[in-house]
């Protein structure tokens, strides 16, 4: 059994560069695999391990600069989820494209999992699911509103489209983590939105310490690893991954025509080109090769 750590926090970092080397080398010789971003925002990412290498891994993280105060959500896995470890420099550890917006300087108001299902029932309040489209139709708490956004970049000019149909309404948002509400909400506070308020530690953290019985979630949450989706308790779900698209498909969309194992599925069929299906057949190849001798392959 895997130990699966999800984390962020927002920080100064002056030289992310120089950070990448020294966490990526103390990541792998603690056998850790999984992604973790670096900008000068601070740090994001998912990582998994046994439970000494997941240890050893986050003792790395709290050692940056301003992360000794780091939290983090974990679950397990019955099988590695990733295929090997990265750290990545980007301009933000997660992409809004607002210069303006500054976790830092304030954040909307957090609701604890225990006390969200009173605060989204209540009849003032506006709930906002800040996900992609993509993870909404597989899962979202009752009643929220989906933007239908194909990325996080697209969410200001959502907002600019859309908001008046939130005057005089409270604004509940959540995510997976949490990351992205930290963003959005500080967004929103940007744009004169007074009573705005997010659910601390995501959706994970939801499905984590809410019963089943009492939860106003419905569906399953995306997860960005090989496990997909993930239910109450955090228990995996049944979807598997578009190799194409990257998109999460339920079983029973394996049965569509439309469907061909890492080339297709009925959500990408008309997105790429015949030369992009061609390629993808090739690394599906490659793929099953590597399974057949039980062996990873980078490309799944």
């Amino acid at each position: 059994m895997f130990t699966v750590a999800a984390l962020y926090h927002f920080t100064r970092f002056d030289d992310p560069s120089a950070l990448r080397g020294p966490l990526l080398d103390a990541c792998t010789a603690a056998g850790i695999k999984g992604t973790l971003l670096l900008a000068r925002e601070g740090i994001n990412g998912t990582i998994a391990g046994t439970r000494e290498g997941i240890d050893a891994a986050l003792a790395q993280i709290r050692s940056l600069p301003g992360c000794a105060a780091l939290e983090w959500k974990e679950s397990t896995a019955a099988e590695m989820p990733f295929g090997r470890m990265k750290v990545r420099l980007k301009s933000e550890i997660v992409t809004m494209g607002q210069a303006q917006v500054d976790p830092l300087a304030g954040t909307g108001h957090y609701v604890e999992a225990a006390d969200w299902n009173a605060l989204i029932s209540a009849p003032d309040v506006a709930v906002i699911d800040t996900r992609n489209d993509y993870e909404v139709q597989i899962g979202t708490f009752q009643g929220a509103v989906d933007p239908g956004t194909r990325s996080f970049r697209d969410f200001p000019d959502w907002w600019a489209a859309n908001a008046d149909r939130f005057a005089g309404k409270r604004i509940a948002m959540f995510c997976t983590g949490g990351i992205r509400c930290e963003k959005s909400t500080n967004f929103l506070r940007g744009q004169g939105v007074e009573e705005v308020f997010h659910l601390k530690g995501g959706i994970l953290k939801y499905l984590e310490e809410v019963p089943e019985a009492e939860s106003l979630w419905q569906g399953e949450c995306f997860v960005f690893d090989q496990r997909v989706s993930l239910g109450h308790g955090l228990r995996q779900g049944p979807h598997v991954l578009c190799h194409a698209c990257r998109r999460p498909l339920a079983p029973e969309d394996l049965a569509r025509p439309d469907y061909e194992e890492g080339v297709a599925c009925h959500r990408c069929a008309g997105e790429y080109s015949e030369d992009d299906r061609a390629r993808f057949r090739e690394r599906q190849k490659q793929v099953d090769l590597a399974r057949s001798r039980g062996m990873a392959h980078f490309g799944e």
